[in-house]
């Protein structure tokens, strides 16, 4: 089901193990047991530049209670809704000890490693906020 940046931010804050709420999305869905909210995704432009060539999205955020199968259906849902979209490509990242089973049920490919790091630099100095390790790339297509 849809919900608003503010409701599904408002899940992220209060549920997820590493990362904070985001600033923007294209879009945000829900996945509910009847209910209660079980998880949220937060789709939005890539964050690398180099990816945001405007046919492609990205999962920014992923966040369930630990409901069985709430990931897979997420990222089955906002895979389908990009496409329905027009948009051509989904991508997403995930921490290498995270193993990715949600995104393979979902029929996602692991495309490979990419570099993490820091974001600030000498002339823009930014507080990091997220884990700094290298991450792995994933894409529906």
């Amino acid at each position: 089901m849809p919900i608003t940046l503010k409701e599904a931010n408002m899940f992220v804050q209060k549920m997820h193990r590493h990362h904070k709420p985001v600033t923007g999305h294209k879009f945000s869905i829900a996945v509910t047991d009847g209910e209660k909210v079980c998880g949220v995704a937060i789709i939005g432009r890539p964050i690398a530049r180099y990816a945001d060539d405007g046919l492609t999205l990205e999962v920014n955020r992923v966040c369930t209670d630990g409901t069985k199968n709430a990931c897979s259906m997420l990222y089955g849902a906002s895979w389908r809704a990009v496409k329905a979209m027009g948009f051509k490509r989904l991508i997403t990242y995930t921490l290498p000890e995270e193993g990715g089973s949600s995104l393979k049920a979902a029929g996602w490919k692991l495309i490979g490693e990419t570099g993490g790091g820091r974001w600030s630099r000498r002339d823009r100095p930014r507080i990091d906020m997220h884990p700094l390790q290298k991450k792995l790339r994933w894409e529906a297509r």
